[in-house]
């Protein structure tokens, strides 16, 4: 009750508080990240190793061996761990125990494998650490087409071009493109003519290698100005690294030309992409679960003709799968249903009140709710998940049936707050205990729930204090027309029994009017539904033999 009377006594304050909660929530509608899944931190680091030709078993024993070795020995916190194997690639993942800090486990392990990098094959290179994030997830799909450029070509574009500029796309991640071929320089060795000059293929590499170079040479000055030089044996165009020399033999100088072939090619394909019978390549566009995915989807929507605008016209890029269609489904059918709640709620104030003033209150109580559960969603960094909860209903429906007994407003406002502020507080709380347990869930059924009930009980919460607060504020301000000509009426109708013609008619409200005539027709459905339900009681024999022919 206190809280009652402390809103009746400065009743600014919570009007204040009740603007603030709709700045803040909108606010926080604009600022929170809307997404198909919340955020589910899994604690796993991903750990690839790359060695070009070396078999399964050899990565397990070379390098997969030894890296776990050294892993379980100086990472903390590992539950367990899983690798795979393949033809030159191993992929190990350290799953790491629930409360483990990632970014330190994630420094842990690359200080490891850096360390560990002098005891592998020589010539491997420091693996690629990865956090795993099942956030990550495609939400755009673009598919590379052409009718003139090769599958090498639109792989290259789209590795090299179209890639590297979607990267600046805030919480966005590009994988390497799929299908097409990946463009490589070809030297397609002639063994033949390799072995009647006495070379092998490891001359050639020696030859392309130490002779396609750029080597800085200094500085000259001369004047005032000072040139750099460089000592460039890089060929500008591709075929001349046919004619690079390779070696004297029998007094004859041999070319590249001479034993090898040097051209623009492919790496052997291993996956292939189709769109409309035609070879294509595939470019997936993941949110990393830092942004919001409709923000995702429309940055890389508006880049894209940027992009294009500097390559071949005969690149089309189409999108083939766009996720933000979903979820601006989900949006538009919780508002929808959110809506019609809502006039459900205010259609039947309205019917049973026949006050608009009082419906007004209610729609008002409604939002305000739902905005402050979003607001904690917010603080608590969390996704979007709001139930619709309402308590100023038993608030105003009990304010007029104290109103009706003929009390003044402030004390039909402080009784009627103070019959159902228990029940609707030990309700309020028998609401909130039913999702409790679920906070304390663990794993990828906790991070998908969890924001569910912790929506529940902020609005629920919510939902009470304004019951208490808010509520009664308004009812003291918009339905004192009401109470004076509720009181107006009642002091008429007692003049006009005790005098006819006393005093004037005071006419109904329009909704007034039609709550009336809605309430007239309800009682006499309900003096049917007596009557039937006496004959039922008087006739039970009957009425059981008619169930159980139906049964």
């Amino acid at each position: 009750m206190w809280i009652v009377r402390l809103a009746l006594r400065r009743p600014y304050t919570f009007v204040v508080l009740a603007l603030l909660i709709g700045v803040l929530g909108v606010v926080s509608i604009v600022s929170m990240t809307v997404d198909i899944f919340p955020a589910i931190n899994i604690p796993v680091v991903t750990v690839i190793w790359n060695y070009s030709g070396l078999s399964p078993t050899e990565m397990q024993g070379r390098i997969v061996t030894i890296s776990e070795r050294a892993f379980t020995t100086t990472v903390n916190g590992i539950e367990h761990i899983e690798s795979v194997s393949l033809r030159g690639v191993a992929v190990t993942r350290l799953y790491f125990h629930p409360n483990v800090p990632i970014e330190a486990a994630i420094a842990q392990v690359n200080a490891q494998a850096q360390q560990i990098v002098r005891a592998l094959p020589p010539g491997i290179f420091p693996p690629q650490i990865i956090q795993y994030n099942a956030a990550s997830v495609p939400v755009l799909l673009a598919s590379l087409s052409s009718d003139q450029l090769p599958e090498q070509e639109l792989n290259d574009l789209g590795n090299s071009f179209i890639r590297t500029q979607l990267v600046t796309v805030q919480g966005a991640s590009i994988p390497l493109p799929y299908g097409g071929k990946v463009r490589v320089v070809n030297v397609d060795i002639d063994p033949d003519a390799l072995y009647s000059r006495g070379l092998s293929p490891q001359d050639v590499s020696n030859a392309i290698l130490t002779q396609n170079v750029i080597l800085p040479a200094g500085t000259a000055k001369i004047g005032s100005r000072e040139y750099d030089i460089a000592t460039s044996s890089s060929p500008e165009i591709l075929g001349d690294l046919n004619n690079i020399p390779v070696r004297y033999v029998k007094g004859v100088m041999v070319y590249v030309r001479d034993v090898a072939f040097v051209h623009d090619g492919f790496n052997p394909q291993t996956n292939l992409v189709r769109r409309d019978g035609r070879h294509s390549a595939l470019l997936p566009i993941l949110s990393n679960g830092s942004a919001s995915t409709l923000t995702v989807v429309a940055q890389a929507r508006q880049l894209m003709p940027k992009i294009l605008a500097g390559l071949p016209p005969s690149l089309k890029v189409d999108f083939l799968f766009d996720q933000s269609v979903f979820v601006r489904a989900a949006i538009t059918g919780v508002l929808h249903e959110g809506a019609i709640a809502g006039c459900l709620t205010a259609l039947m104030i309205l019917l049973f009140l026949g006050s608009w003033r009082s419906t007004l209150i209610v729609i008002t109580s409604i939002p305000l709710s739902i905005l402050t559960s979003i607001i904690m969603l917010n603080a608590l960094h969390q996704s979007l998940n709001v139930m619709m909860v309402d308590d100023a209903t038993v608030e105003i429906e009990n304010n007029h049936r104290h109103m009706d007994l003929g009390k003044p407003l402030r004390q039909a406002i402080l009784d009627g707050a103070a019959e159902v502020a228990t029940p609707a507080f030990v309700a309020t709380l028998s609401i909130c205990i039913v999702f409790v347990p679920i906070l304390f869930l663990g794993g990828v059924g906790g991070a998908l729930f969890a924001p569910l009930a912790m929506s529940v009980v902020f609005a629920m919460l919510a939902s009470y204090l304004l019951s208490r607060t808010l509520v009664p504020t308004m009812v003291l301000y918009l339905l004192a027309p009401e109470a004076r000509a509720r009181h107006a009426r009642d002091g008429h109708g007692s003049q006009a029994g005790g005098a006819p013609g006393a005093g004037p008619l005071i006419r109904r409200s329009f909704f007034g009017r039609i709550s009336e005539s809605f309430e007239s027709r309800f009682l006499r459905l309900t003096s049917a539904y007596e009557g039937a339900l006496d004959w039922g009681l008087t006739h039970a024999r009957v009425l059981i033999v008619v169930f159980l022919a139906f049964a």
